[in-house]
């Protein structure tokens, strides 16, 4: 065992030795010492253009002004959903490979609900565990381009940082550490999946409650009233009971010191993302990433965006200010990175793990056919449909991550032959007038129906073994949910799929804008070819239009 263990670091040595030979040789570019892997969950493409000549000079402009963006950027899989964008990022793969088919999901054969980063295996580290709480990759089926680089050298660190569990979790991949915001104690934790307790620099973080500054704090608008003219005022009626409306103060007046409550208010502002960059420095620190000449990769999934879009939509002042707001903080956090790290040693990518649709509210407004449906009611009108042609009643047992599960065991009761049954859900949900597009797990698996419309998106998205029986797609700007839940996400649509790739590295990255299409699956070849190691084995992207200068 011991020589086989000299063997492997003999390797492992030889083969640092060597990319470490390529990158110093005459007309290549080093490698980077740290690729800076930014996402900010729920942004899609059009905001960052509606709101360009509002942005800080050295934010989201350096890769605008100095970088290189892809205008015609987006995901090729249909359920576009937190968990299942997070997944494609790094892996270079979507759903049909990752199996991380959305957040959550049932189980085909019992019904049971599984969480995309659950495992009952793993608990956090210094605070409570759920059943389905994310703790793990279990669930994800493939290597992301941390776990490659990592076989290569050891040496190499990979963190994973996010206000979700999945944002962290997903981009670590199974050799990386994930830490994640805790919504019960405003701290940051692992998991013991990644370790039996956290380093010195994590606790030190922690012990300083970074989180209990916002308290009673306001979230004031950076503008003047005049500079949001073109986004939707605050206090719509259509924001629900909760309302929604600047400035805001974190926090119950009538309480006397942080709550939970409080800590989970966070993630619907911009102060969860001030507070993820603040970890994040806190980790080039206490990791030292980018000092040695082994690669790291730094993931932060900033998380707030996507929560106040799905509070008040991309289109209400609340989310342009908070994008003005993140703007600003990536804009500190820039500058911190050329001071510690050095302006030449990182490479900075910023994505986003999916769009969002406009509230239907607005979209009426605009006379457009838009609005909310629910998924229990789609059921139900299906299964009575069902048992009006095949005399049995619940023949589809539920929905599953934008698919209709069959009962396999009730078929098999009654002897209905299970792609007849599928072949008349299929048709009972087209004839459903917000349904787009429905195929059946025998067609997503023969490729019947290529060329038909959104065929090869829900292709992607459809797991063999993990999705359901008929996968559907909803009509554009239409969206399940109950009144409260403003807006949504999670189609093949554009406003879903288009999403910004930014890239950042003078050594790396010639800037411009390219306008030629690309895919999220694109980037993981892509930053693979950078650091000089493999693309992950199940990636299906290719290497983005990106030219050295």
């Amino acid at each position: 065992m011991k020589t086989i263990r000299i063997f492997r670091l003999f390797c492992v040595l030889l083969v640092a030795a060597t990319l470490a030979a390529c990158a110093g040789a005459p007309g290549v570019a080093p490698r980077p010492k740290l690729v800076v892997f930014l996402v900010v969950d729920g942004l899609p493409q059009r905001q960052i253009t509606s709101y360009r000549d509002q942005l800080a000079p050295d934010g989201l402009a350096r890769f605008l002004d100095r970088g290189a963006w892809f205008a015609d950027a987006h995901y090729g899989h249909a359920y576009t959903v937190t968990a299942a964008g997070h997944a494609a990022m790094l892996t270079g793969a979507y759903p049909h490979r990752t199996g991380i088919i959305g957040n959550d999901w049932r189980d085909v054969a019992t019904g049971a609900q599984v969480y995309n980063t659950g495992d009952t295996g793993a608990t956090y580290i210094g605070h409570t565990t759920q059943a389905l709480d994310g703790t793990s990759p279990k669930n994800l089926k493939v290597e992301t381009l941390g776990d490659v680089l990592r076989g290569v050298d050891a040496r190499s660190k990979v963190i994973g940082i996010s206000g979700k569990d999945r944002g962290a979790i997903l981009p670590a991949g199974k050799r990386g550490t994930a830490y994640m915001f805790m919504g019960a104690s405003g701290q940051f934790a692992s998991t013991t999946y990644y370790m039996k307790e956290h380093p010195a620099w994590v606790n030190t973080f922690n012990t300083g409650k970074p989180a209990d500054r916002y308290f009673k704090t306001d979230w004031k608008p950076l503008l003047p009233e005049a500079a949001y003219a073109r986004s939707i005022p605050d206090g719509q009626i259509w924001f629900g009971p909760r309302g929604g409306k600047l400035p805001m103060m974190m926090g119950v007046p009538a309480d006397d010191a942080p709550s939970p409550a409080f800590y989970a208010a966070l993630l619907r502002s911009p102060f969860v993302d001030a507070l993820s960059l603040d970890f994040a420095r806190a980790a080039i620190a206490g990791e030292q990433l980018g000092r040695d000449d082994a690669p790291d990769i730094l993931s932060v999934s900033l998380s707030g965006h996507d929560y106040v879009n799905h509070a008040w939509s991309a289109e209400s002042r609340l989310s342009h200010d908070h994008l003005l707001q993140l703007d600003r903080l990536l804009q500190a956090f820039f500058r911190d990175l050329d001071s510690t790290v050095g302006k030449g040693n990182y490479l900075a990518v910023l994505t986003a793990d999916h769009g969002f649709m406009p509230a239907a509210e607005h979209s009426q407004s605009q006379g457009l056919s838009a609005g909310r449906t629910s998924s229990t009611q789609l059921l139900n009108r299906v299964n009575d449909e069902l048992q009006r042609k095949f005399g049995v009643p619940k023949l589809a047992a539920f929905l599953s991550a934008s698919a209709l599960v069959l009962d396999r065991q009730l078929l098999a009761q009654r002897s209905l032959d299970f792609n007849t049954v599928a072949d008349a859900a299929r048709t009972l949900l087209l004839a459903d007038p917000i349904i787009a597009a429905a195929y059946t797990r025998r067609e997503l698996e023969t490729g019947s129906r290529t060329g038909e419309p959104f065929f090869g998106q829900m292709r992607k998205t459809w797991h063999k073994d993990v999705s359901g029986d008929v996968q559907y797609v909803l009509k554009p700007l239409w969206m399940f949910g109950p009144p409260t839940s403003v807006a949504t996400h999670g189609s093949p649509h554009p406003y879903d799929t288009h999403v910004p790739i930014l890239m950042y590295g003078p050594a790396w990255v010639k800037p411009g804008r390219i306008d030629s299409r690309v895919e999220v699956v694109d980037i993981a070849p892509t930053l693979a070819r950078l650091l000089g190691v493999a693309v992950p084995s199940a990636a299906e992207g290719k290497l983005l239009p990106l030219l050295a200068p």
